[in-house]
């Protein structure tokens, strides 16, 4: 019997046979993602920013996969229930999350949740990004950023914002503003944007930072007038609107957001295959005009730049939940 270890051939022959063997298993590997539905856990309730951004994607998704995407909405505790879904969720690239700005922001006022951000997550792509348009009731007097800042120093603790709630994005919006400005201004929460923009256009308070989408509507029926926009340029879907550094306050830059996410552990050749195809979704036309309507900004970034996003956000935001001591109840 030849002994195929010293016969230098046979033994060439091996390691040829045995590399091309590994190649193609590592193609059929590569091609067997994905093999089955894909499922995109929304933290949020159907109709919501994050479940609307989740649904233009979708079937542009399924299209480049060739499998089935599903909407999964895991709405409760703030994001928390649906992230903690995917956070325990297998590595497989079979369920993945869509992120979005209380994601970055729960650390920092919830810092006993059941998983932990961002180590129990492997990014993908930062999808959209939607800026707070700072509207105030069209009766008052303040005409701009700068008369709001002067009547609110001139009377402290007598003005005050409404918010949809503690810790959302509009208070937190308020609360940077405050700090910007060196204001002394109160804090009005409700159950939700609609009936805080509601209380505005009604004139019971006097201000709101609210979602692009939603608030912008409002002033172009002018039920609420517009003083700026918290985009670091003007937006697309407003271009009228100064930024709030343009009207006096800068640093005052705050966005909604959406992200792609998958559990940690999660291999490389998924997350890019992921991403690569999330990225081309984020540049065609069409999609970049259904998210313009809403005034939302379309990235498709990379799973590095998401994660240097992240890291940002939460440092940023924590610095504000910190300083404005805002605490969930």
């Amino acid at each position: 019997m030849i002994n195929k270890a010293r016969h230098p051939v046979l033994a060439r022959r091996s390691l040829l046979l045995g590399a091309g063997l590994s190649a193609l298993a590592g193609a059929a590997r590569g091609q067997a993602y994905p093999n089955r539905p894909i499922r995109i856990v929304v933290p949020y309730s159907a109709g919501g920013g994050a479940d609307t951004t989740a649904r233009l994607i979708a079937p542009k998704l399924q299209e480049a996969l060739g499998e089935t995407i599903v909407i999964d909405n895991r709405p409760g505790a703030g994001g928390v229930i649906g992230d903690d879904v995917v956070a325990k969720s297998p590595p497989d690239g079979y369920t993945l999350l869509i992120g979005a700005f209380a994601h970055a922001v729960n650390p920092s006022l919830l810092p006993k949740m059941p998983f932990k951000t961002p180590d129990d997550f492997a990014p993908i792509s930062l999808l959209v990004t939607v800026p707070e348009l700072l509207v105030i009731t069209p009766s008052h007097p303040a005409k701009t950023v700068a008369d709001l800042v002067a009547m609110a120093k001139a009377q402290p603790g007598k003005l005050f914002y409404a918010s949809s709630g503690n810790g959302s994005a509009q208070h937190l919006a308020a609360e940077l503003f405050k700090m910007r400005t060196g204001t002394d201004i109160g804090h009005v929460p409700y159950k939700g944007g609609g009936l805080a923009v509601a209380d505005v256009a009604a004139g019971h308070v006097p201000f709101y930072f609210g979602n692009m989408s939603s608030a912008l509507p409002q002033a172009r029926a002018g039920r609420v007038r517009a003083l700026a926009v918290t985009s670091p340029q003007r937006s697309p879907a407003a271009p009228e609107i100064p930024t709030m550094a343009e009207a006096g306050v800068p640093g005052c830059e705050i966005s909604e957001w959406n992200a792609l996410m998958a559990p940690a552990g999660t291999s490389p050749e998924v997350i890019e295959r992921l991403h690569v195809e999330v990225a081309k979704i984020m540049r065609m036309p069409d999609i970049k005009e259904k998210f313009a309507d809403l005034g939302a900004d379309t990235i498709g970034s990379t799973p590095q730049e998401l994660a240097t996003f992240l890291a940002a956000e939460m440092a940023k935001w924590a610095e504000v939940v910190k300083a404005a001591n805002i605490k969930i109840e």
